[in-house]
């Protein structure tokens, strides 16, 4: 017989907003696999529980290494805990290569629903919430952030994305560039903590607010309105060239160029270098 996997879902501010079930979970486990071993002790005491089993650090630093000893103790029919920091385990926290693992030895795989950042800022966010897509954090570099972002900025879906407090500003002031300063977003900060706030607006009131503000302080999340519904017969070739031309100007490659207003259109890639071809031969 297996042993059983059960990712638990955890406070993300509240420890009042943990699950009944995390309780039991922490006290019967044999392992306990956990993102930092302080922080999960410390919520332990705070549920009343005092963890039977044996504790082990899982966390980006060890995840690939731990894993095989962790599937092991599961084909050994132990019963492993997975708890991360806030939230539910995999959601941008460790937890992915363990399920994979699990899965693909045949252990059982099972959760205890908690607390979500992101169900939780998209639900207060004022935004649509039938459709939506979760993009985690971008990345630190400012090229490469920026690169992502071209690539959803046609995307109709809600967008929901964790960042930084020391990266908050500027990418917000990226998305503002990138996605349009009147596109509405909301800057989820603190979510279920004494301090929670949830600022609304366009990208580009947004971004002026981060600065004036001297930053975002806090656990960030931010939820973005999708793209608005456009086509190709609302964006004409002479001005689709003219978008390219500007960026041009400001420094961008073409092809960089031709990807961002493709993306702002919402059209092939193909479409809008067509269109830049077809100018110059004519010019």
């Amino acid at each position: 017989m297996t042993g059983t996997l059960v990712l638990a879902g955890t406070p993300i501010g509240d420890v009042q907003d943990a699950p009944p079930r995390l309780a039991a979970e922490l006290a019967e486990a044999d392992v306990i696999a956990a993102e930092d071993t302080r922080r999960m002790r410390r919520l332990a005491q705070a549920l009343g529980v005092t963890p039977r089993g044996r504790v082990v650090s899982y966390f980006e630093g060890n995840e690939s290494a731990r894993t095989p000893e962790l599937v092991e103790e599961l084909t050994g029919g132990a019963r492993v805990l997975l708890v991360t920091d806030a939230g539910m385990p995999s959601v941008s926290d460790p937890g992915y290569r363990l399920v994979a693992a699990a899965v693909e030895r045949d252990v059982r795989v099972t959760a205890v629903p908690g607390p979500s950042a992101v169900l939780t800022a998209l639900a207060l966010s004022g935004l649509p919430v039938d459709r939506f897509c979760f993009e985690g954090f971008l990345p630190r570099k400012a090229g490469e952030r920026r690169s992502r972002l071209r690539e959803v900025a046609a995307e109709r879906r809600t967008l929901v994305f964790f960042e930084s407090t020391h990266r908050i500003e500027d990418t917000l002031a990226a998305m503002a560039e990138e996605f349009g300063a009147d596109r509405r977003a909301a800057v989820c900060r603190e979510l279920t903590k004494t301090y929670e706030e949830v600022r609304r607006g366009g990208l580009g009131e947004l971004a002026a607010w981060a600065v004036e503000n001297g930053g975002v302080r806090g656990e960030i999340t931010v939820v973005v309105e999708g793209a608005p519904e456009t086509g190709p017969a609302e964006i004409g070739a002479e001005e689709l060239v003219r978008r390219v031309r500007v960026r041009e100007e400001a420094g961008e490659r073409r092809k960089e160029a031709i990807a961002a207003v493709a993306a702002e259109a919402g059209l092939p890639k193909r479409e809008v270098f067509d269109a830049v071809v077809a100018a110059k031969h004519s010019g």
